[in-house]
């Protein structure tokens, strides 16, 4: 008999596929999931000196003089500080103090800021309602995704807008792991996916916009980021010139993005 697996649960599974093997872990000289904040601020930084993106433009056009927007995992303020408006407060919601502290210095006098140190949705209840809810490049870290998109409609009395490349964000570096580990790694998750738990959860299809932008991960020029690459690898600083060797074997493309947005209920 051929039973129907949810979109809910294939995400789930999906996700648990990308968990790296424990043998690989434990010989990882630093943990391999810490995000560097000074990456997240240039990131910013060189939002809000480019031209808007289409989230951007999606929470700026409905987010009113002295309204309230809310980032959920917001880093430091990339998705969110480009569409503040003059007067409005931007409620800033990450599990990072760290990245939280980057966001209000960055935010300066372009919006009174509110921080909360938390994880959503366990933070929910701490947050209330705001006029928009915006959240950037978090889903691939959701395994429970059905439960984060309803709280994040709840929290929003106009409009949701949700970000997220078309591809896991870690499929630029499967390549790698072949080579360093031998380690094949899933294709999925994708953007197709997370529509379909989206609508699951909705009852109906978002709204769905894809874009391109700058290639944010593998410029084998960058120590930096040669060093966050291979720490992501679970591997030590002794591996660097390798890693930048293995980077520049492979072109730099516009990562491909989409936003999806959907009526809030809060």
């Amino acid at each position: 008999m051929l039973v129907s697996v949810s979109a809910v649960t294939r995400w789930a599974e999906d996700l648990a596929a990308w968990a790296i093997p424990e043998e690989i872990l434990r010989s990882a000289p630093d943990p391999p999931w810490t995000f560097p904040v000074d990456r997240f601020s240039e990131a910013a930084r060189q939002a809000l000196a480019r031209p808007p993106t289409p989230t951007h433009l999606r929470v700026a056009e409905v987010l009113e003089e002295g309204g309230t927007l809310l980032d959920v995992g917001s880093g430091a303020g990339a998705g969110s500080l480009p569409a503040i408006r003059p007067g409005c407060r931007l409620v800033a919601v990450d599990e990072d103090r760290r990245m939280l502290e980057a966001l209000s210095g960055l935010a300066g006098d372009l919006a009174e800021v509110e921080t909360i140190e938390g994880r959503w949705p366990d933070v929910a209840d701490r947050v209330g309602t705001s006029d928009v809810v915006v959240c950037a490049n978090v889903a691939y870290n959701v395994a429970d995704l059905d439960v984060f998109v309803r709280a994040l409609t709840r929290a929003a009395r106009q409009r949701v807008v949700l970000e997220l490349t078309r591809e896991h964000p870690q499929c630029r570096l499967s390549p790698l792991w072949k080579r360093f580990w031998g380690l094949e790694r899933p294709a999925r998750p994708t953007l197709r996916d997370a529509v379909e738990v989206v609508t699951e959860v909705l009852g109906h299809a978002p709204g769905i916009e894809e874009w391109d932008q700058p290639p944010r991960l593998g410029d084998s020029s960058d120590p930096g980021e040669v060093a966050w690459v291979r720490r992501r690898l679970c591997l030590g600083p002794d591996r660097d010139d390798e890693v930048a060797a293995e980077l520049a074997g492979h072109a730099l493309e516009p990562s491909g993005m989409a936003t999806l947005v959907w009526s809030g209920s809060g």
